[in-house]
């Protein structure tokens, strides 16, 4: 036996899901005491402020370790959406300021949680990657059209370049729910 371990097909979404669930324990510790110091009232105002920054980071850890995970079950034929009616106008919305929303929605039967998030994980890299202050989702029915896709925000809000984990997991749930995504110039267009 050489020692190098190889991971194939079903292999290493299984590996990716175990450690996300391994990870989980020790961000639950951190954020349990970040929580319990910040209850004891005994922190001075720039200890909280520390206090408040890790309990912000291990928040932002869970949602990258749930993306991960999602990602995981998906490659393994694992995922089962959890179906239901949504409108397309309310799956757009957010309550991150950057992302704005316009135009007459359509009731859907899809994963409205996974998909709610994908769109705001698309926003987001739009406005992040594009230099953007506000992006706008315009709704008609089941199309909806991200603009604007501003300077390199267009490869890398499809996947092209790889440098943003919620867009590329939110184009698998997309596509998985028998979604589209296709970049129109400074516009993304997704078909639910």
């Amino acid at each position: 036996m050489n020692g190098n371990v190889r991971t194939t097909g079903q292999e290493f979404p299984r590996l990716v899901s175990l450690a996300c669930h391994d990870l989980r324990t020790p961000l639950a510790t951190v954020n349990g005491f970040a929580k319990t110091l910040t209850r004891s009232g005994e922190l001075g105002e720039r200890e909280a402020h520390f206090v408040d920054l890790i309990e912000a980071a291990a928040g932002q850890m869970t949602g990258l370790l749930d993306l991960l995970a999602l990602a995981a079950r998906i490659e393994a034929g694992r995922y089962e959406p959890t179906l239901g009616e949504a409108d397309t106008l309310e799956l757009a919305s957010s309550d991150d300021p950057r992302i704005e929303r316009e135009g007459l929605g359509e009731a859907i039967e899809t994963d409205a949680a996974a998909v709610r998030r994908s769109l705001e994980s698309l926003a987001r890299c739009a406005a992040l990657h594009g230099g953007v202050p506000v992006v706008t989702w315009h709704v008609e029915g089941r199309t909806l059209t991200l603009r604007p896709i501003a300077g390199d925000a267009g490869s890398v809000v499809t996947g092209e370049t790889p440098r943003d984990l919620g867009s590329l997991v939110g184009r698998l749930v997309i596509e998985h729910l028998g979604g589209t995504l296709a970049l129109d110039g400074d516009r993304l267009r997704v078909a639910l």
